[in-house]
């Protein structure tokens, strides 16, 4: 006979006991796991620095945000991981980015924990610039300058070819990451995620970007497209993915930032189009990646503020002590320049003409009254609004202050030096290496026959392309037509401003 066993109850609720018990140890892990990973990564934190140079150099002003800021821990791999890309570098420096030693990214990212720290451009992308003495001299980096050695478009074509790689899988990458350590599972969890929206996020931004960047000569270091970029990410469904030939090219050079409290009123960007310093601050968060939700105003403040009164930097080498000589620059600066450039000039932050000044007219023709009109529709709801958007006729004379720091001049930074500005336009360079930071302190500017330092090579600027003109601010008016003698004395004393 086969004898049947039945469980009993006091079975039964060793059982149930069991069950709940794991249950409840398992929930406990989980809020464990929950509140390990709150700690570590509060909601839309950003990384915040009590010195302000730091904060200039790694703040967030808002493009970390969760649109348009990257993985941290992704980024940090990605010139290992696809190093042939860099097309012989080895890290961001291959594009002119500043590192500094212990950080995680270079000098003008940001870091923000919303989830996962992510990373962001600022300011300081395109206001450090760095100066050397020789190919073999250490630089000197100065905060406000133009970010002379930054590639910008290098930088994204990278990031296009990342994404558009095959081996770019969450999977695969995610291995790469945990080489310089591990991820918690539910780290693991949200990186999946994150590489794959990453990747998406990157081929848009190429498809947006390649409405124009495809058919205009490349920006090359120290330069970029302004506004170009706003008409097809913030304002695409307008513009449908397409730009008019007349509009489509916008390059110009970075500007320094320094010294800005005189400037406000003046007509402010290369064209003029705003009169308010704190406007301008905020649209060029905009152009660093910020969206209406997250520009970051009290930040952007914090650095504005701050940059109101940074001094320019003085000439750094070795300059004439000759007081006749300077005399001789300071008359010749008050007869030809400071109507125009001094502070307190009465023509300076003013726009001139284009049939007056002459000079490349594309960026002016890249801001258009339709764009304006985009602008002061886009801030309706929020804190910031665009007032002081206008269109002009041309350029906006700007003061000289630290002018030696601010070379290739004119406002696509078509000309090397002071000495090639005070040339004929006729005669000036057409062809010059730039996008390095071996300096020339007779000429005053940066070397036209340096090809690469410290194994990055240099561009080669081209002035017959398409927006890269130098001519006009040529003639008797503007000092072309002096003697040698007097314009080097007329330099010489452009060094002290």
């Amino acid at each position: 006979m086969t004898t049947q066993h039945t469980e009993g109850p006091p079975e039964e609720g060793v059982r149930r006991w069991r069950r709940l018990k794991g249950g409840i140890a398992g929930a406990l892990s989980a809020l464990g796991v929950f509140l390990l990973l709150s700690s570590r990564y509060a909601p839309n934190r950003p990384v915040t620095y009590e010195g302000i140079e730091d904060h200039f150099k790694y703040g967030s002003i808002g493009g970390d945000n969760t649109e348009n800021g990257l993985p941290l821990r992704v980024m940090q791999i990605l010139p290992r991981m696809f190093h042939e890309h860099l097309q012989g570098g080895r890290d961001y420096t291959t594009f002119g980015f500043i590192q500094e030693p212990g950080r995680p990214m270079p000098v003008g990212f940001s870091i923000r924990r919303r989830g996962i720290d992510l990373v962001g451009l600022n300011c300081a992308v395109c206001h450090v610039g760095s100066v050397r003495a020789s190919e073999d001299s250490a630089p000197v980096r100065y905060l406000g300058m133009p970010a002379n050695t930054v590639d910008l478009q290098a930088y994204f074509e990278f990031l296009f070819r990342c994404a558009e790689d095959s081996r770019f899988t969450p999977d695969l990458v995610i291995d790469e990451v945990e080489k310089d350590g591990a991820l918690f599972p539910p780290e693991r969890l949200v990186y999946r995620g994150a590489v794959e929206e990453m990747r998406r996020g990157i081929l848009r931004a190429r498809d947006r970007l390649y409405v124009f960047t495809p058919l205009n000569p490349p920006f090359g270091p120290g330069r970029v497209d302004t506004f170009n970029p706003y008409k097809t990410n913030q304002f695409g469904e307008y513009y449908q993915g397409h730009l008019s030939a007349e509009e489509r090219l916008g390059t110009v050079d970075f500007p320094s930032v320094w010294n800005q409290r005189p400037r406000e009123g003046m007509h402010l960007h290369w064209d003029g189009d705003n009169t308010s310093v704190m406007e301008r601050n905020v649209s060029a968060a905009f152009g660093a990646g910020a969206t209406r939700a997250d520009v970051d105003l009290p930040r952007i403040r914090r650095v504005k503020e701050w940059l109101d009164v940074l001094p320019p930097p003085a000439f750094p080498f070795k300059r004439s002590e000759d007081p006749a000589k300077l005399r001789q620059g300071q008359a010749l600066y008050d007869a030809y320049c400071a109507g125009c450039h001094a502070i307190g000039g009465a023509g300076v932050g003013r726009v001139v003409p284009i049939e007056e000044i002459g000079t490349d007219e594309h960026r002016l023709n890249s801001y258009t009254t339709t764009l304006r009109q985009l602008q002061v529709r886009y801030d309706r709801g929020y804190d910031w609004e665009f007032r002081h958007f206008q269109k002009t006729n041309g350029y906006a004379n700007q003061p000289l202050d630290g002018i030696w720091a601010r070379a290739p001049y004119l406002h696509n930074g078509s000309v090397p030096t002071l000495w090639d500005l005070l040339t004929p336009a006729e005669r000036r360079p057409t062809r010059f290496y730039r996008g390095h930071d071996v300096y020339d302190p007779v000429r005053v500017g940066f070397r036209v026959d340096v090809r690469e330092v410290e194994g990055r090579r240099a561009f080669l600027f081209e002035t017959s392309q398409p927006g890269n003109s130098s001519r006009g601010h040529t003639g008797a008016r503007y000092g072309t037509e002096l003697s040698d003698s007097d314009k080097w004395a007329l330099i010489e004393y452009l060094k002290t401003l």
